[in-house]
């Protein structure tokens, strides 16, 4: 099956089979910061933008990338760094599996809701699982990503 979109403001085309999910075709491209977490839409690890909206992408299928456009945190390096930065500053990063999933989710947050209090960034959080680093470190990294 012939595919045609845009991932991170460039035209691409591709093959790929109908039942291959969205996260495996866009890692073979190369965007390894969408990572195979659960394949259940559970963990978050596999944010993307969709046509603008957040979504795991181990949730759709190949055929639906058509004429889609598709941002990953390699397309919103510049846009990210301060959440980025403040993710190193306060300690929310620690294996870093789970950080691209959690910066795409910060910057949707921002971009869409933007207040600072804790109980909501909280609750924007829903949908992204970290093993590591508990969620108060991310909390405070996406509060100060803000000011």
């Amino acid at each position: 099956m012939q595919i045609r979109c845009t991932i991170n403001s460039r035209p691409y085309r591709f093959e790929c089979e109908p039942e291959e999910r969205l996260l495996d075709v866009v890692r073979r491209l190369g965007m390894l910061s969408v990572k195979k977490g659960c394949g259940e839409g559970e963990c978050g690890t596999c944010s993307l933008f969709f046509n603008g909206k957040l979504v795991n992408s181990c949730l759709l299928l190949a055929p639906q990338m058509q004429g889609a456009e598709i941002v990953t945190l390699e397309g919103l390096q510049k846009e990210t760094e301060t959440i980025r930065e403040n993710f190193a500053k306060e300690g929310a990063v620690q294996c870093g599996f789970c950080t691209p999933g959690f910066v795409m989710r910060a910057y949707d947050y921002i971009i869409h809701e933007g207040s600072k209090d804790e109980k909501r960034v909280k609750e924007a959080l829903d949908g992204n699982i970290c093993r590591c680093t508990g969620y108060q470190k991310i909390v405070e990294a996406i509060v100060k990503s803000m000011s």
